[in-house]
């Protein structure tokens, strides 16, 4: 029995040797992350998002962004790389197939549906599903993960690639390395130029052009900010934060109508990544082990509201993740928001003045 116990020490000990001794995939840095903010004042809990009616509940996986047409029909990308639309009758059918990961998704003044697709780049869906890709690159950096988009009144199109170096499928494994690999940039539908705006952000995530089009927002997931990039005035090429020490992780960015500015948060703060951060050692033998032992996404689903100068006005809510969870986007159409999802199987959708009204029910500060 000794003999046994001692040659199973010895095997453990082995395999563990084995595994510090494995090369990380990431080449991590440290970072103190601020103390996380509690879910209070205007992101106190409530239950808005339960009272969300769900679309195409069970027939699809992953609509990370969703977009709505002149006629009432709802799109939506997925894991599969299908665009499905959603008549208002609820029937589904594919769209188009990008052979991709289609993330954010919007339509420009022709009808054609703008897609920023994580392996694909930029593409521009035709009405008729025909798919043309805009542009791969900036600069000579090609897109490694092209992620939210949002389009100018003059036709310009201010997008993401999150990172230049991980991937969609490993975008934990960017969480994990810590360094900024995220790029904002514009095209030009005119001279089908690509530049970048801003580079080295921490995940450069959702965007949204703010009620004025004189700048331009865009998330840094792994650092839980926004970012505000002027366009114009004296401030022009320049950034500040717009919003910092967000309660989760900002996904995409919307800005409706009304001047408020939507965003996505698919999961809050994450205790045990935060005690993480400190250490890049530790980062770097988390990053070896399988996604199912790494820390994952709570099940919750969570949206903030802020106005045009970055005071969160509310926030809507799903404490128990049944309805919606890992909300990735939300959208204003047609008197409704409409929450896409990277992992659900549904598409939610909330009356745009029960909404509102949950809103002005939170406290103020």
């Amino acid at each position: 029995m000794k003999k046994s116990l001692l040659i199973l020490l010895i095997a453990v000990l082995l395999l563990i040797g084995i595994f510090l001794l494995w090369p990380s995939p990431v080449d991590s840095v440290a970072w103190e992350p601020p103390e996380a903010p509690g879910l209070e004042g205007p992101a106190q809990p409530n239950e808005a998002l339960l009272d969300a009616d769900v679309l195409a509940k069970g027939d699809i996986e992953g609509p990370e962004d969703t977009e709505v047409d002149a006629e009432g029909n709802v799109y939506g990308g997925l894991q599969d790389g299908r665009i499905i639309r959603v008549s208002p009758n609820g029937e589904v059918e594919t769209f188009a197939d990008t052979g991709g990961r289609p993330l954010g998704m919007e339509f420009d003044d022709d009808g054609n549906l703008i897609v920023a697709d994580a392996w694909k780049g930029l593409l521009s869906v035709a009405p008729d599903g025909a798919i043309e890709v805009l542009t791969t690159e900036s600069e000579g950096t090609p897109f490694a993960f092209t992620d939210d988009l949002a389009i100018a009144s003059d036709g310009r199109i201010y997008f993401s690639d999150a990172s230049s170096r991980f991937h969609q499928p490993d975008y934990r494994l960017d969480m994990l390395e810590s360094r900024p690999h995220g790029r904002l940039l514009r095209y030009d539908p005119e001279t089908g130029e690509t530049e970048t705006l801003m580079d080295d952000l921490h995940f450069a995530n959702g965007v949204a052009l703010t009620e004025d089009e004189r700048s331009v927002l865009v998330n840094e997931t792994w650092r839980y900010r926004i970012q505000q990039y002027w366009l114009e005035g004296e401030k022009a090429g320049t950034s500040e934060i717009f919003a910092r020490n967000l309660p989760g992780f900002p996904d995409n960015l919307s800005a409706d109508d009304n001047g408020i500015i939507w965003v996505a948060l698919p999961t809050r703060r994450n205790p045990q990544m935060d005690a993480f951060h400190p250490s890049p050692w530790l980062k770097e033998q988390v990053a070896k082990l399988p996604e199912s032992l790494q820390p994952s996404p709570e099940p919750y689903g969570l949206v903030l509201a802020f106005d045009q100068q970055g005071k969160m006005l509310g926030s809507l809510h799903d404490p128990t993740g049944e309805r919606l969870q890992m909300v990735t986007s939300v959208k204003a159409r047609d008197g409704a928001l409409y929450f896409g999802s990277l992992y659900n199987d549904r598409i939610g959708r909330l009356d745009y003045d029960r909404a509102m009204k949950a809103l002005r029910e939170q406290p103020n500060e």
